[in-house]
């Protein structure tokens, strides 16, 4: 028997967990399906995304196309499974990318965890909770990475499908605005569209997170986004043909 159902759901799980507000949502039937979830890990080893993707195949998930966004640091993988479920966007942070100072900071953090956890898949923050002066450092020289600083490698955000959930785009981003989900602007969000689809992405209310010098602070922690796929698409899922066309790329 396959695992695949029961992966899904524990991501999924574990982001309302971290995002209640979000599981309580009621504009949807709760059975209804996820278009995809957006795993966010980076490129120290052992949670790059070559360990992530092997992890994922051995459970039967297949990586179907590569993308790279090189202004804004990251590499992306689409995986898909031959049975119902979301798809799944692995998003991996160049540490390359990063200044020196924050480069050496996040390095330092992640090297001094656990390294024999499978965080992807168990959910948990695999090195020691940063102090404010760090986090502020990661986030000012990227956002994903005070957000992995702090989450660990995780569900960043999940997207539905507004034809799936049987409602128009503009009938829920007005629902959710009543509910307190503001949309985001373009650039707050931390992969782009293609100009085909529609859609919206809002962030999930801030969360107080306690540092490691005990302070506590109120960040930002992840969020939701809706889409509509064109009517070119066909048959295509939303999750394939979401990125614009211009960042896919082969790996060997």
């Amino acid at each position: 028997m396959t695992e695949q159902p029961s992966i899904s759901q524990q991501l999924w799980l574990d982001f309302i967990h971290q995002h209640p507000e979000v599981g309580a949502l009621r504009l949807w039937p709760a059975e209804s399906p996820l278009e995809y979830l957006v795993l966010a890990t980076l490129s120290q080893s052992p949670w790059n995304m070559a360990n992530t993707l092997t992890q994922l195949e051995e459970h039967g998930y297949r990586a179907v196309s590569h993308y790279a966004l090189a202004d804004r640091g990251l590499l992306v993988s689409l995986l898909a499974s031959n049975r119902p479920g979301p798809r799944l966007i692995i998003i991996e942070l160049q540490t390359t990318r990063l200044s020196s100072p924050a480069r050496t900071t996040l390095q330092q953090l992640v090297t001094a965890g656990v390294p024999n956890q499978q965080p992807l898949l168990g959910a948990s923050r695999p090195w020691p909770i940063p102090d404010w002066a760090s986090y502020q450092l990661l986030q000012d020289d990227h956002p994903l990475a005070g957000w992995l600083a702090v989450m660990g490698p995780r569900v960043h955000h999940v997207g539905y499908d507004c034809a799936q959930l049987g409602r128009s785009l503009a009938e829920l981003d007005n629902e959710l605005q009543v509910h307190g989900f503001k949309p985001a602007a373009v650039n707050e969000q931390l992969l782009p569209v293609s100009a085909l689809i529609e859609h919206r992405y809002y962030s999930a209310c801030s969360r107080r997170q306690a540092f490691a010098d005990g302070d506590e602070h109120r960040i930002a922690s992840g969020g939701l986004q809706l889409v509509h796929s064109p009517p070119s698409a066909g048959n295509e899922r939303v999750a394939d043909v979401l990125l614009p066309p211009y960042t896919w790329c082969e790996i060997s």
